[in-house]
């Protein structure tokens, strides 16, 4: 029995397809992620990576029209996304929006509530982060642009899916993230699945898989030395494969 709990995925996408607005955008999607490892999702602008971010998320505005979602071994697809987060998954997202008269520590707090149905003492959040934003070397007058990845510290889910957290950041910012990151990486048992096109944040991290993405279709998959690949020669003998492979179907 426990032998059995061990080697099952704590992610398990299985041949996922996705509509968004009765547009086709995911095709067939398979991806196994286990407790631990770090994911790396790839691919031009437009292949369908945030749309993969958000489904598993659990966002209402992308339909799945077959296959199926399992988290920790219970079947999610048909889950709301406050029921996903509950159970330990965690979306950052690109452009996070200030809400006037809501301090960005008891955003944070709440969300820590809401993640353990418990309400977190004022005394015992603002400790930890402290501890969160020492590990970041963060001034404490950060902002909003800080949000995703104090959240990620703090909130500490099963199953962190990072979609383009480099995004828009200066060089300074980027390295906070990945900071942040590492500091996550150090628990044996969550697990990351970074969604980019970029190659910044991971530089300094250790990638279990990389998976490509083109046109809504995983092409390629590899370990980390993939994304020295893409850095070196790009995505279009992916994107070339993506065309035989849908001329022959």
């Amino acid at each position: 029995m426990e032998e059995s709990d061990m080697s099952e995925p704590l992610l398990n996408v299985k041949n996922l397809s996705v509509n968004v607005e009765e547009k086709s955008i995911l095709h067939g999607i398979n991806l196994t992620i286990n407790k631990g490892e770090t994911h790396v999702l790839m691919g031009p602008n437009g292949a369908g990576k945030s749309t993969l971010g958000c489904t598993l998320m659990g966002n209402p505005n992308y339909h799945v029209t077959d296959g199926e979602i399992f988290f920790g071994g219970e079947n999610i697809t048909k889950e709301a996304a406050d029921k996903r987060a509950k159970l330990g998954m965690f979306l950052s997202f690109q452009n996070p929006l200030e809400v006037p008269g809501i301090s960005l520590s008891n955003f944070i707090r709440s969300a820590l509530s809401a993640r353990t149905g418990k309400n977190v003492r004022i005394w015992d959040f603002n400790k930890e982060l402290q501890k969160a934003m020492e590990v970041l070397d963060m001034d404490p007058s950060y902002g909003f642009r800080d949000l995703k990845i104090l959240q990620l510290l703090l909130l500490n889910p099963s199953l962190a899916i990072l979609d383009e957290t480099d995004s828009g950041l200066d060089v300074d910012a980027v390295r906070t993230v990945s900071k942040g990151i590492e500091e996550y990486q150090k628990s044996k048992d969550g697990a990351l699945l970074i969604i980019t096109h970029s190659t910044r944040i991971l530089e300094s991290l250790h990638v279990d898989k990389t998976h490509v993405l083109v046109d809504g279709h995983l092409v390629a998959e590899g370990d980390g030395s993939l994304v020295d690949e893409i850095n070196e020669h790009g995505f279009e003998q992916f994107i070339v494969s993506a065309n035989e492979k849908g001329e022959n179907n």
